[in-house]
């Protein structure tokens, strides 16, 4: 084996800490540029509507989307830097001992040298030999002369190996340190411009206090329409489902069973679906091509009024315009509606999973269409501010589930 090889294999295994660190870094950067997509993208899609005909609610909402973007981004860039700060300290801390084996080594190499120097003229190592009692005696001597000529060479590989280390530890630190200056200036930067967009929401809400009957009028017509969309859904999923089982002649179909009870009944093929969508959990593909997630699942609370809590039983995705719904993963379109006074609902089966895609003005496919994953269904609405969003919602029978844990990094 080569001196270098040595070295090299040396430096190879002294540094699996330093990769697993790369590895986190890497997977933040990756983290960071898929937020930084989303801002841009939400920033192309709010320019495409019409700033003097956006409701007071839909600007509220807009600079609160802003807000919660850039507040994760400034939690991943402090993630970075907090990661930087224990690599260069863990680093610094590893190139102390170095120094250290390092002066320890070189103490010893000094030392044979010396030794190596009294004894130099090769007259006198034979002398050693020569003046061996006995046969066994010189081997042993000779033995003992090899090993230390050895021992010398192993010293300065030890010392040129640690040089190496300290020299690359010395570089890495150099690059760390402008990292984590170049994270800190955009956490800096970050901080500003959220600064900036909280200042525009307070503003907002300020001007909102002054009319607050428009505002809470524009709240309440939301949440009504939200009700009803929940319940037609809800409906939907329901009659899909005893449809379903009527078909194929299940006991259990009834049209008096509450939501609790109804549940699909699932054929071998069926089944075979169901559990390959459930094995994609996390990695089901998004339902649109390019988007943004701008209301997510569950309880959030009211930008003016704090403790005034609303509940989104899907998530909301802000797309652009002209933009088209797709299927998540292979099933069979079970239902679509029109719902009175807004617009339309495909619903996909998949085993006892279903997905629901709502507000489309064309729709591709009808009832019992086979679907597969990408295939486009229908086409997303953009209102009159041109405002392009579509609710995606997931049930399991009649059970929903938080779509932001099933598509691939919403």
């Amino acid at each position: 084996m080569t001196k270098r090889l040595k070295i090299a294999l040396l430096l190879l295994c002294s540094f699996p800490m330093l990769l697993v660190a790369q590895t986190k870094q890497k997977e933040l950067e990756q983290r960071k540029r898929t937020l930084m997509e989303q801002i841009k993208q939400m920033s192309a899609l709010r320019q495409q509507q019409s700033q003097q005909h956006r409701t007071t609610l839909q600007q509220i909402e807009a600079a609160n989307e802003k807000i919660l973007m850039r507040t994760r981004l400034i939690q991943i860039n402090q993630q970075q830097a907090n990661l930087l700060s224990k690599e260069i300290a863990d680093n610094e801390e590893q190139l102390r001992s170095l120094k250290k084996e390092l002066d320890f080594h070189k103490g010893e190499y000094a030392k044979i040298i010396k030794q190596s120097y009294k004894s130099k003229s090769a007259q006198n190592r034979l002398l050693f030999l020569l003046s061996s009692e006995s046969f066994s005696q010189a081997y042993k001597r000779l033995a003992y002369m090899k090993q230390y000529v050895n021992y010398r060479k192993e010293q300065a590989t030890l010392i040129q190996t640690k040089t190496d280390k300290i020299k690359f530890l010395n570089d890495t630190l150099v690059a760390q340190r402008n990292i984590k200056n170049q994270v800190l200036d955009e956490q800096r930067r970050e901080q500003a411009i959220l600064q900036k967009e909280k200042r525009e929401l307070e503003q907002l809400a300020a001007n909102i206090r002054l009319v607050e009957r428009n505002y809470e009028a524009q709240i309440r017509d939301k949440q009504r329409q939200a009700n009803a969309i929940d319940r037609q859904i809800q409906h939907l999923i329901r009659m899909a489902i005893i449809d379903a089982n009527r078909k194929g002649k299940s006991s259990t179909a009834n049209s008096s069973t509450s939501d609790a009870e109804v549940s699909y009944v699932l054929t071998p093929e069926t089944r075979k679906v169901a559990d390959s969508f459930e094995a994609n959990k996390g990695n089901l593909i998004w339902p649109v091509v390019k988007g943004y997630k701008s209301q997510g699942f569950g309880v959030y609370y009211d930008p003016v009024y704090p403790e005034l809590q609303h509940y989104n039983n899907g998530v909301t995705i802000a797309t652009e315009q002209g933009a088209e719904a797709r299927c998540v993963f292979q099933g069979e379109v079970s239902a679509i509606q029109s719902i009175p006074g807004s617009n339309k609902v495909v619903q996909v089966r998949h085993g006892n999973y279903i997905t629901i895609y709502y507000n489309l003005t064309d729709v591709y496919v009808k009832k019992g269409d086979k679907v597969k994953a990408k295939e486009p269904l229908g086409k997303i609405f953009t209102d009159a501010h041109g405002k392009t969003e579509m609710k995606f919602f997931l049930y399991k029978n009649t059970t929903r589930l938080n779509p932001e844990f099933w598509i691939h990094k919403m």
